[in-house]
C-alpha cells in the first residue's frame, strides 16, 4: 500500500505493457501534486482494462487501507494476462471501445478529477500545516525549557529553605547546649546542705515530746498509787520533790536549749537559702541578660544584614531606573533624529521625484510634440503617396487608352478595357516595373507585383467566363 501510494510502480508496469503513453510525466514523489497528477493519468487506463476504479479506491490507497492495494494488483495481473493472450496493444483496445461508453468515461474522468482535488490536500495547507507543528514544536520546547527553569529555580529554592533549616536547627542545638553548659554551672555553684543529726531532725523532737509526756503520765500515775497505798504526803514531799524539780528543771532546760538550737538552725538554713536564691537569681538574670544580649546582636547583625541589602537594592533600584530614563531619552533623542532623517530623506526624495517628474514631463511633451509631427508627416506622405500614385495611375490609364486608340483608330476592345479597369480599382500600375537584378534569388515586389495582377485578371476572365456560361445556359433553356 506504501509502494502504491504514488502509483508510480503500477504506471512503469502499464508503460512496459504499452498501456501508459505519458509515462514521463509522471512523479514518483511523495507530494500531494505527484499523487493528484498519477491517479488522475492512470484513472483512464485502469478504467480500458476494466478495472474498476473510483474516487473510493483512490482515497483508500492513499490513507493505505488493508487489502485494497493487494485487490487492485490482483485485478492489474487478471487484466493484463488477458490482454496479453488476446495480443491488443492500448490504441487497439481504445479504437474497440464503443462511442458512447467511452464518452461517458470520459465525463466520468472530469468528475474524478475535480472531486480527487478536494480529496487531496494541497502542498500549501501541507505546508503551512508543517510550519505550524514545527513552531507549535518550538513553542512547547520553549515551554518545557520554562518549566524547566521554573523547577530549578523551585528546587535551588527549596535547597536554600533546607540549608536555612538546617543552619537553625543547628544554631538551636547550639544554644541548647550552651544553655546546658550554663545549667550545668549554676548545679555545680548550688551549695550543699549537710542533712542535721538524726537526734536535732523534727522527728526526735517530736518523740522527745512524747516521751516526756508519756514521763509526765507515770509521774502521775505514781503519784496517785502512793496516795493509793497510804503513803505519807509529807514523806513524798521530804524524799522525792528535790529529784522531780531537778528532773523538770533538766528537761525544760533540754526543751529550751532544743528550741533555741533549732530557731538557730532555721535562721541558718534561711539564710543559706536566701543567699543560694540570690546566687541562683543573680545567675539567671546573668543567662537572661547574655541571651537578650546574643539575640539583639543576632537580630541588630540581620538587620544590619538586611539594612545593607535593602540599600544595596535601593541603590541598584535606582541605578536601573537612572539608567531607564537615560536610555529612554536616548531611544527618544534617536526616534527624533530617525524622523527628522526621515523628514529629511522625504523631501529630498520628494523634490527628486518632483524635477524627475518635471523632467520626464517635458521628455514626454517632447515625444508628443515629436510623435505629433511624425504622425502629420506619415498622414501628409500617405495622403500625399496616394495623390501622387492615383495621379501616376490616370495618367497611366490616359496614357494607355491613348496609345490603343491610335493603334486600333479609337476601338479598344471591352475585355481589355474591363483589365484595365479592374486593375485601376485594385491600384496596380498597368505598365510594368524596371528589374534591375536580372537573376533575382527571392521574388522582388515588382515581381509580386507582376504575380498579383495575373492572378486578379485571371480571377477576371474566370468570372467573365461563368457569366458567359451562365448567359450561354440561359439561352439554350429559353429556346
Amino acid at each position: 500500500s506504501r509502494v502504491l501510494q504514488t502509483f508510480w510502480m503500477t504506471e512503469y508496469i502499464l508503460h512496459k505493457y504499452e498501456l501508459q503513453p505519458d509515462f514521463d510525466q509522471f512523479s514518483i514523489s511523495r507530494m500531494p501534486d505527484s499523487k493528484l497528477n498519477n491517479f488522475t493519468r492512470i484513472e483512464p487506463t485502469l478504467h480500458l482494462l476494466g478495472i474498476p476504479f473510483d474516487l473510493n479506491i483512490a482515497e483508500a490507497i492513499m490513507k493505505e487501507q488493508r487489502g485494497i492495494a493487494a485487490r487492485l494488483l490482483y485485478q492489474l495481473f487478471i487484466a493484463l494476462q488477458k490482454k496479453k493472450k488476446a495480443g491488443l496493444t492500448g490504441i487497439a483496445m481504445e479504437t474497440m471501445r464503443p462511442a458512447a461508453p467511452a464518452k461517458l468515461q470520459a465525463i466520468g474522468s472530469e468528475i474524478y478529477k475535480e472531486r480527487l482535488k478536494t480529496i487531496v490536500p494541497r502542498e500549501t495547507d501541507l505546508k503551512l500545516q508543517e510550519v505550524s507543528e514545527r513552531f507549535k514544536a518550538i513553542g512547547k520546547g520553549i515551554e518545557e525549557k520554562a518549566i524547566q527553569v521554573h523547577y530549578e529555580e523551585v528546587k535551588k529554592m527549596k535547597k536554600l529553605q533546607e540549608e536555612l533549616r538546617l543552619q537553625d536547627i543547628e544554631k538551636h542545638r547550639l544554644a541548647k547546649k550552651k544553655q546546658g553548659e550554663i545549667m550545668a554551672r549554676i548545679q555545680a555553684a548550688i551549695v550543699q546542705i549537710p542533712k542535721p543529726p538524726p537526734n536535732r531532725t523534727l522527728e526526735a523532737i517530736e518523740a522527745r515530746k512524747k516521751q516526756k509526756k508519756q514521763l509526765e503520765v507515770q509521774v502521775s500515775i505514781v503519784t496517785e498509787n502512793t496516795k493509793r497505798e497510804g503513803i505519807n504526803e509529807k514523806e513524798f514531799i521530804v524524799e522525792d520533790p528535790q529529784l522531780y524539780n531537778e528532773y523538770i528543771e533538766m528537761i525544760r532546760q533540754r526543751l529550751e536549749d532544743d528550741a533555741i538550737a533549732r530557731d538557730q538552725r532555721e535562721k541558718r538554713r534561711r539564710r543559706v537559702l536566701v543567699e543560694q536564691l540570690k546566687v541562683h537569681e543573680i545567675q539567671e538574670e546573668a543567662f537572661r541578660e547574655e541571651q537578650l544580649v546574643n539575640r539583639l546582636m543576632r537580630q541588630s547583625q540581620q538587620e544590619r544584614r538586611v539594612a545593607v541589602q535593602l540599600m544595596h537594592v535601593r541603590h541598584e533600584k535606582e541605578v536601573i531606573r537612572q539608567n531607564r530614563i537615560f536610555r529612554e531619552k536616548q531611544y527618544d533623542e534617536k526616534r527624533l533624529q530617525e524622523f527628522q532623517e526621515a523628514l529629511d530623506r522625504e523631501a529630498v526624495l520628494a523634490k527628486r521625484a518632483q524635477i524627475e517628474y518635471r523632467e520626464q514631463l517635458q521628455k514626454d511633451l517632447e515625444l508628443h510634440n515629436r510623435i505629433a509631427v511624425e504622425r502629420a508627416q506619415a498622414r501628409y506622405r500617405k495622403h500625399y503617396d496616394f495623390c501622387l500614385d492615383l495621379l501616376f495611375d490616370i495618367i497611366d490609364l490616359a496614357t494607355k487608352t491613348g496609345e490603343y486608340r491610335e493603334l486600333t483608330n479609337n476601338l479598344i476592345p471591352a475585355k481589355m478595357m474591363r483589365e484595365w479597369k479592374e486593375l485601376f480599382y485594385k491600384g496596380i500600375p498597368l505598365y510594368d516595373q524596371a528589374c534591375v537584378d536580372p537573376y533575382p534569388t527571392e521574388p522582388s515586389p515588382d515581381q509580386l507585383l507582376e504575380l498579383e495582377k495575373i492572378a486578379l485578371l485571371d480571377i477576371q476572365d474566370f468570372m467573365e467566363y461563368e457569366v458567359q456560361n451562365a448567359s450561354i445556359h440561359l439561352y439554350l433553356a429559353i429556346d
